[in-house]
């Protein structure tokens, strides 16, 4: 009941994460940075106020004497307000599709990573995995002359991201608490320039754009409150599997009801990668259930 329950908020999650786009069309050419900004002033109130609902969280005390902690959460921060303003300039400009292709490498990155930095021995089907992704990539430079950098911005960044967090010792919250109170003073002076410069919308803007913007706080932070409580209930391996549910969705988003362009290159591409993954996927959930039967027998 326990592990259907976990699954039940991953899927959730990923879910709400894949439905992201159709938020983001309300939001049509919006500035990536006055979305950033926007989106990190609402977000703390809110990450402040979620964290006290969680006893067993990091004491600030004990913040501050995490010093290394402390650190690898401001360069965590830095990577990951890279890859939310590829993402928001991607969802605003209506590249929906590249968003989906970044998410669906992304966990072949996160093995490179895992290869290089903590030296991660790669099973066969993911050898196989991550030829398959350079192949997918590779066609499309062949044939465009030009690599997809929105979905490898994407795709690495968040990589990068979740190898930064693997060294940090605060509880999720906390972490995503500092990371964006780190990001506040640059906020507050993006929003400034901005102004100063005439390039935000804000001040001209009505209401209801007022509210959109606010929204981004909830919308980027509930999917995260319910990914966190689904890692605790279940196995790191079925999230895994689930993972691929965020970017099918927007894919699909992206081709029946945005009609952004999907020809015979990015047919091959996607297909490449998506062989590739579906490899790394049965590797995955054999050893899932291999671990679950001896769990039954035991």
């Amino acid at each position: 009941m326990r592990l259907c329950s976990g699954s039940a908020l991953a899927i959730f999650s990923y879910v709400l994460w894949g439905i992201t786009p159709l938020f983001y069309r309300l939001l049509p050419e919006a500035s990536p940075f006055e979305l950033l900004s926007q989106r990190v002033l609402w977000s703390v109130p809110l990450l402040l106020l979620i964290r006290l609902l969680f006893k067993q969280r990091t004491r600030w005390h004990a913040v501050w004497q995490d010093k290394r902690s402390l650190l690898l959460c401001l360069l965590g921060t830095s990577i990951m307000a890279i890859s939310w303003c590829t993402f928001t300039y991607a969802m605003t400009h209506g590249q929906v599709l590249a968003v989906s292709l970044g998410y669906f490498i992304n966990p072949l990155f996160s093995i490179l990573l895992g290869i290089i930095f903590l030296h991660e021995c790669l099973k066969p089907a993911e050898k196989l995995a991550v030829l398959f992704a350079v192949a997918g990539v590779s066609y499309q430079l062949w044939q465009y002359g030009q690599l997809p950098m929105l979905a490898l911005v994407m795709g690495s960044s968040f990589a990068l991201y979740g190898l930064v967090r693997k060294f940090v010792r605060y509880d999720t919250f906390t972490a995503l608490t500092i990371e964006t109170l780190w990001l506040v003073p640059l906020a507050i002076g993006l929003m400034i320039w901005l102004s100063a410069s005439g390039e935000g919308t804000l001040d001209d803007a009505d209401t209801i754009t007022h509210i959109y913007y606010a929204l981004t706080a909830p919308v980027t932070i509930l999917p995260l409150l319910f990914f966190t409580t689904a890692v605790k209930r279940t196995s790191l391996t079925i999230i895994g599997l689930l993972q691929y549910i965020e970017p099918t969705i927007q894919f699909l988003l992206a081709i029946f009801l945005f009609h952004e362009l999907f020809d015979l290159v990015k047919a091959v591409s996607f297909s490449l990668i998506w062989i590739g993954l579906l490899l790394c996927m049965s590797g995955e959930l054999k050893d899932w259930l291999v671990h679950r039967q001896k769990y039954v027998r035991e």
